[in-house]
């Protein structure tokens, strides 16, 4: 095909230098926003008589008949294509003839392609958006199950207090829950100005009615500043700092099922449809799944680096440059997407095993700040109770043994504080169940958490 800005050269171009500032092979998936936008703004050349009403009928039967064929798969893009927006101009031309030469008046492929990534990337947002509120009703359902399974919190991956295998999974839930906010406020910002009437970065001569084809394409408003209007791509930044944020998320909680599926831990357990085996150890349970999500994590933070060092040193107003937002801003969206994709079903058919976890949480001596905490709460300092507990939790090491499995005369050696009543004060269930401060690991927390959080994404719908 040739290029659309032939006329002022005298030369032709290498075939080098075309395949190295061709775009179709990645551009190509933005061929239905860019059908859209185009469909809008003929509209509006209508409209304000800047062409006839005969050829916005033309341009618009022949653009859809383009989307028809692109659908049935009778029409292909064609590779040799310089970018998309060239192959539905020429081939709309080759169908319905002048019409399609007078669909570009009054507009730039700058501001066109400002658009068409908008629209496309307001589409991909809403997929993600819709993915993320799967996976977080994934973790809601576990955590429903799991409200009641006591296991330890950790603080520097050393066993430290005890919670709920559901408050635990509730932590993800309300981090989820952020990414997906985060994704509609990037979303919202960039509905905000429509480029498009921006031209090449001066506007245009044309009368064109600017706030038509903004509300028509669902924006809030044109663009203030047309060179800000085809020279920002902090929309493209926003949204992928959204999903690498996203993506640090899912990295964390892959981490921990890698280190709970592990014999070393083994508070879950995973279906084998999402684990691999080994081509020599044939023992082995492979969590790839979640390797891979860690390991795609860092590959999305270059994305967004991507982005930022594209644009940090360029000059007003358009910049070729500016063509390597969409492999990078696409291949972020693209990870996401796979990822929730594998993660969510993984995660719905994960075994808990509770019995494993409670036995981790007793070996752990994480009830030890409830011992403390009692003989506090029957007259002794905090920091005499604390040090008491201490030698407590010394001497059952030596001796292999649990604080509950002390007896009460071992108890009345340390202190004659100690009653009967201390074995309710450090039994596992009533030590999480004790901690009921507001969002806290209770059963009552953790049901009221995940309700809370249903709420919210049925506000969404």
């Amino acid at each position: 095909m040739p290029q659309l800005w032939q006329g002022r050269s005298s030369k032709t171009v290498d075939s080098r230098v075309n395949d190295f500032n061709s775009s179709i092979r990645f551009d190509a998936r933005m061929i239905e926003q860019d059908i859209r936008g185009s469909m809008v703004h003929s509209a509006m050349l209508g409209k304000q008589g800047i062409i006839a009403p005969q050829d916005v009928d033309d341009i618009h039967k022949g653009l859809q008949s383009i989307l028809e064929d692109l659908h049935s798969g009778a029409l292909e893009i064609d590779p040799a294509a310089e970018d998309v927006h060239t192959f539905v101009e020429q081939t709309l031309t080759a169908r319905v003839g002048d019409a399609g030469k007078r669909l570009h008046t009054g507009r730039s492929r700058n501001d066109q392609v400002a658009l068409d990534i908008r629209l496309y990337l307001r589409d991909a947002a809403a997929q993600l958006t819709g993915q993320i509120a799967e996976l977080i009703a994934v973790l809601c359902d576990q955590a429903e199950q799991g409200a009641g399974y006591v296991m330890p919190g950790y603080t520097h991956l050393q066993r430290a207090q005890p919670v709920s295998f559901g408050h635990h999974l509730m932590a993800y839930a309300w981090m989820l829950l952020r990414d997906k906010g985060r994704l509609q406020d990037a979303v919202q910002r960039m509905d905000a100005e429509c480029p498009l009437g921006s031209g090449a970065l001066a506007g245009t001569t044309y009368g064109l009615d600017r706030f038509f084809t903004a509300e028509q394409l669902g924006f809030a408003a044109p663009c203030a500043n047309s060179i800000d209007g085809v020279s920002d791509r902090d929309f493209c930044i926003e949204l992928c700092s959204a999903i690498a944020t996203c993506m640090m998320h899912l990295s964390r909680l892959s981490e921990e099922i890698i280190l709970w599926c592990s014999w070393e831990f083994k508070f879950v357990e995973l279906d084998d449809a999402f684990t691999t085996g080994s081509s020599i150890m044939p023992q082995k349970k492979n969590p790839d799944v979640t390797e891979l999500i860690r390991g795609k994590t860092g590959r999305v933070y270059g994305d967004l680096n991507t982005l930022l060092v594209m644009m940090k040193g360029l000059p007003l107003a358009y910049d070729k440059d500016m063509q390597e937002d969409k492999e990078a801003i696409f291949d972020a969206v693209d990870t996401l997407a796979l990822c929730l994709r594998t993660i969510t079903p993984m995660l719905a058919t994960m075994t808990p095993l509770p019995e494993n976890m409670r036995r981790a949480a007793a070996k752990g001596f994480i009830n030890a700040t409830d011992c403390a905490d009692y003989l506090t709460k029957k007259g002794m300092p905090f920091r005499d109770a604390y040090k008491c507990t201490g030698t407590m939790v010394a001497a059952c090491l030596r001796a292999g043994k649990t604080l509950e499995e002390l007896t009460l005369d071992e108890f009345k050696q340390y202190s004659d504080l100690f009653e009967q009543d201390v074995y309710d004060a450090i039994d596992l269930t009533a030590c999480c169940q004790g901690r009921s401060s507001y969002g806290g690991p209770t059963k009552e927390s953790v049901l009221y958490q995940i309700s809370a959080v249903k709420e919210k994404l049925a506000e969404d719908r």
